[in-house]
């Protein structure tokens, strides 16, 4: 057998093509997964701990049908492993009547019956004390919403790939690649490897891997914090939600998890919170840009005017990217032009809650060239177009 040929490379191993190698590998495809950096790491889109995971989509109503689907895959992943990486604490929506989110949210709560409440101010109160909100804004709580671990997400996928016999190689820098008549070559900085299919889930760096690309793809610096709570017992996990909340002096949302402490989770312990807004643009092979005092004062102002019991002090800040299209919807397709190269790319800080589903989405593509999951709003042609 010729240890350098595969039925399917898959560049980038985080949070997309971990979920991609385990699906093509539980399949019986011999895949190769090839990552610059340690799997997982801090460089991309996944790090920080934690991510959001809810149906009620307010970006559009079309994305429901594949968090159906990752609802039940990261089950799946589960009952496979016997690992937690989702934890039901309910999600709260929190802003004026007539912003995005809370429309959004009504939408697609409506046209697939999601399990959505709204609170009257009283109610509200008396459930979340914690927050400090204007008398206009609307408060809905979707119970079934949570949060993913991430890292271990990643981890028990590469872990779960490599049991069906997928090959994992991390600090392996791809330096090239290119289609031929038989299929794909991939060079790194050490080795050349061959394949039928390729799969490109680069994260920040796909724009730089795919020629003519690059102008459709923003990466952007995004900054997460986690802070100590006046009162800890307000804040754990079985006493608050994750949140969102629309942000009308920033034209932006906030966002944040209850405090996550103990053997089953990893990383700081305090109560984090992000800003999702566009970010400084940055080049993902540039320094990265550590967390400044400008950040650190967005993040504290915003709680001393909403939560107001909520800052202490500073835990810790970090950094990661975004890899934004032009639209902020995902590409997942045939590459134009190749007919044995396939992209998940441009998912605009909004994907890691499907990548359970995305793993599947891009399995099925390498092997068949089609899902049968409804993926056509996410085509890449779009993009010559924007």
């Amino acid at each position: 057998m010729n240890t350098h040929h595969f039925d399917v490379i898959v560049l980038g191993v985080g949070s997309l093509g971990s979920s991609t190698c385990y699906h093509l590998a539980k399949r019986g495809v011999r895949v190769l997964g090839l990552d610059q950096f340690e799997v997982p790491h801090e460089q991309g889109s996944h790090g920080g701990q934690s991510r959001i995971i809810r149906k009620a989509y307010f970006e559009h109503p079309d994305y429901v049908p594949l968090l159906e689907r990752a609802y039940t895959l990261w089950k799946s992943l589960q009952d496979e492993t016997g690992e937690q990486v989702y934890f039901r604490t309910g999600l709260l929506y929190l802003g004026d009547q007539g912003n995005n989110l809370i429309s959004g949210v009504r939408a697609s709560s409506s046209v697939y019956d999601i399990d959505v409440i709204e609170k009257n101010r009283q109610e509200f109160e008396t459930d979340h004390p914690q927050f400090q909100l204007p008398d206009h804004y609307t408060t809905l709580l979707e119970p079934d919403a949570g949060l993913l671990l991430p890292e271990k997400a990643i981890r028990l996928y590469v872990r779960q790939a490599m049991h069906h016999g997928a090959t994992i190689r991390s600090s392996q820098k791809v330096i090239s690649w290119k289609q031929t008549d038989e299929g794909v070559i991939v060079v790194t900085e050490s080795e050349t490897f061959t394949a039928n299919k390729l799969v490109i889930t680069a994260g920040p760096w796909a724009g730089k891997l795919i020629e003519g690309f690059e102008d459709h793809l923003v990466v952007s610096r995004q900054v997460m914090a986690w802070v100590m709570p006046k009162d800890k017992s307000a804040f754990v996990v079985e006493k608050f939600p994750c949140w969102t909340l629309a942000d009308e002096e920033h034209d932006s949302i906030f966002y944040g998890f209850p405090m996550l402490s103990g053997s089953g989770f990893e990383g700081p312990i305090g109560l984090k919170l992000a800003h999702h807004a566009q970010g400084k643009p940055t080049d993902p092979d540039g320094i990265d840009m550590p967390p400044n005092a400008d950040d650190e004062k967005l993040i504290i102002d915003f709680l001393h005017q909403f939560m107001p019991d909520a800052y202490d002090h500073t835990i810790a800040m970090k950094t990661c990217r975004y890899t934004n299209s032009k639209d902020e919807n995902f590409v997942l397709d045939h590459l134009p032009g190749y007919d044995k190269v396939f992209v998940a790319t441009g998912c605009s800080g909004h994907a890691f809650k499907f990548s359970s589903v995305i793993g599947e989405i891009m399995a099925d593509l390498a092997m068949h060239g089609k899902s049968p999951l409804p993926i056509g709003f996410l085509n890449a042609s779009r993009l010559k177009k924007n």
